[in-house]
């Protein structure tokens, strides 16, 4: 079992040098992966339901908090590190033109020499697609697609995509990824999110939980699509209970999530720097699971 810190660009570490000390921090302690989260807007008084929180809004007051956006925060922390991997958990897809992204993406996975993990969904936030000007409706199809045209612009060495909403003929996209394929892990806990996990992605993040019908429905979806679905990596945040560990290891979970902001509200989180050296004996101890 793996272990990785997440909502790393929220809080006290949007600051360049006080971020730098929580990467290098838990780098040095054995975590092997910060996780970013995206929201490039949040309009005020929004009417969508945000689906990890019962009262529908996002918990913690954070409607006006800041948000760096997470390939420049991931690409400031990259170069303080070494091994350390960097994962958006997530990138709202749809909202991205997928040429320009894909650029980004390949531009930080091959200076990072190979340390990026895109994890992808399709949004929640009608009025912050309304903001940007992208269509909500059918956001997951045009989520597909943007992954299928972004991967043939890491992948070919003069790239051509055709689909319903991108399309390009021999174009160069360079520099590629350092990565031979940059993973792709699917967020959501829904079964769309598990399927679509299934279908294309290299690893399935179901947030919050891990709930063991959505994990068997990515990887049944995975088999059925002539893919290994033991290759299926599971990524799922840490439970309150660190005894839980080895229950979430028997369901197939391959890495869990510290929070590193209040806004999570559990007690296994990290306060500050300091408390990564004390996560080291717990990830010496469960890393074989």
């Amino acid at each position: 079992m793996r272990f990785g810190i997440r909502y790393c660009n929220s809080g006290p570490y949007i600051d360049g040098p006080t971020g730098a000390e929580l990467v290098q921090a838990a780098e040095a302690a054995g975590f092997d992966s910060a996780w970013t989260v995206e929201h490039t807007v949040v309009p005020a008084n929004y009417e969508s339901t945000y689906p990890y929180h019962e009262s529908g809004r996002m918990a913690g007051g954070i409607d006006d908090a800041a948000w760096p956006d997470p390939l420049i925060w991931m690409s400031y922390m990259a170069g303080v590190t070494t091994t350390l991997k960097f994962a958006t958990g997530i990138f709202i897809v749809p909202q991205h033109n997928p040429v320009v992204a894909a650029k980004q993406i390949a531009t930080l996975d091959a200076m990072s020499r190979g340390r990026v993990m895109l994890g992808v969904g399709v949004g929640w936030l009608r009025e912050e697609f309304e903001a940007i000007g992208v269509p909500f409706e059918r956001r997951g199809k045009r989520t597909d697609e943007y992954i299928a045209a972004m991967r043939a612009l890491w992948a070919e060495d003069c790239a051509s995509f055709h689909g319903e909403f991108v399309n390009f003929d021999d174009i160069y996209c360079r520099p590629q990824p350092a990565q031979a394929n940059i993973p792709i892990i699917v967020g959501g806990d829904t079964e769309p999110a598990a399927r679509r996990a299934g279908r294309l992605g290299d690893g399935y993040f179901p947030a919050r939980n891990a709930p063991p019908e959505l994990i068997a429905l990515a990887r049944r979806t995975a088999e059925e699509h002539g893919r290994d679905p033991a290759a299926l990596e599971i990524t799922t945040s840490m439970p309150a209970d660190i005894s839980m560990l080895p229950e979430l290891a028997s369901r197939g979970v391959d890495r869990v999530l510290v929070p590193v902001s209040s806004i999570a509200g559990q007690a296994t989180m990290i306060a500050s720097p300091d408390d990564c050296d004390r996560w080291r004996s717990i990830i010496e101890d469960h890393q074989n699971l």
